[in-house]
């Protein structure tokens, strides 16, 4: 049906768009008409695909087809496409600022466009009459950070409530212990081997399982069934925290709060302020040729596709 859709609109586009004969074939003339003819057939044989990865649908075919005609009539026009650049700026830009800004589903929250135009003349003019850029700049990365978070502490309220509520009812249990920052783990098995004691220079060979609270596996290596090496300060701080207090050989579960996981960033089918449940078998300490580089940032096992 959505196909259907599709071509019909776009089949009463092209009608009011070339002029055609009585038979309803284009009328192409020269070579030039019939290469600008295949041109627009060939591609437009994909424009569903490409309207698709741009978020649109059939339903946008006609308003498409109406900025392409004319964006094409006015090639070389330098007043046009400064406008039609503008134009797609003013989108993405602002699109991108929201998402960053109040999360990625953003909803009803937007920056303010007269406010941000008004700033984007003084920058263009070089006013600095209400801010002066280097004053500014080095505020405006932690009131944007003071936003988000309440942006995402509100809409995740549910999901960091659950996880508190969750941790809570864990540390009742007489076979769960705390490590630092709320860490809690249960042993599995207990291993006898030798504990990792550096965390920016271990490098360990593990199977892990992560899963969220209701039960979802958002990533395993048993699943790939592949054991996985990687550098202990490469983890989210929860999961290093539980391997720096591992000896080799065993398995443990480990439950980490969402300040030690990802806190407010989304990571697939992890929502933010999520609680991650792990199961953690620490098989081996490699030897770790890296050099060290300072204490890098910390990065999250990728979720599972």
């Amino acid at each position: 049906m959505r196909k259907i859709t599709l071509f019909a609109v776009l089949a009463i586009v092209l009608a009011t768009t070339f002029s055609c004969n009585k038979s309803g074939k284009a009328n192409l003339n020269t070579d030039v008409d019939t290469i600008s003819y295949a041109i627009g057939l060939l591609n437009g044989g994909q424009l569903q695909m490409f309207l698709e990865q741009q978020g649109m649908d059939s339903t946008n075919i006609a308003d498409f087809m109406k900025g392409f005609k004319e964006g094409a009539k006015n090639v070389g026009n330098k007043k046009k496409q400064a406008y039609y650049f503008g134009l797609m700026q003013g989108m993405q830009m602002t699109e991108g600022l929201n998402k960053n800004i109040f999360g990625e589903d953003a909803g009803d929250q937007k920056i303010s466009v007269p406010k941000f135009m008004a700033g984007l003349t003084a920058g263009v003019k070089k006013d600095t009459s209400v801010f002066k850029p280097e004053e500014i700049q080095g505020k405006l990365e932690e009131m944007v950070n003071s936003i988000h978070k309440k942006a995402m502490d509100k809409k995740y309220k549910k999901e960091k409530e659950e996880g508190i509520k969750f941790l809570n009812e864990k540390a009742k249990d007489p076979n769960v212990k705390k490590l630092a920052n709320g860490v809690l783990y249960k042993v599995i098995k207990e291993g006898n081997g030798p504990v990792p004691n550096d965390s920016t220079a271990s490098k360990v060979k593990i199977n892990y399982e992560g899963k969220l609270i209701d039960g979802t596996i958002f990533d395993s290596t048993y699943e790939r069934k592949q054991p996985a090496e990687m550098l202990i300060y490469q983890l989210v701080p929860g999961f290093s925290e539980a391997l720096k207090h591992m000896p080799v050989g065993s398995t443990w579960e480990v439950y980490i709060p969402a300040d030690q996981g990802y806190g407010e960033r989304e990571a697939g089918q992890i929502k933010p302020y999520s609680t991650l449940i792990f199961k953690i078998e620490l098989l081996e300490i490699l030897k770790n040729d890296a050099p060290k580089n300072g204490a890098p940032m910390p990065v999250q096992i990728a979720p599972a596709k």
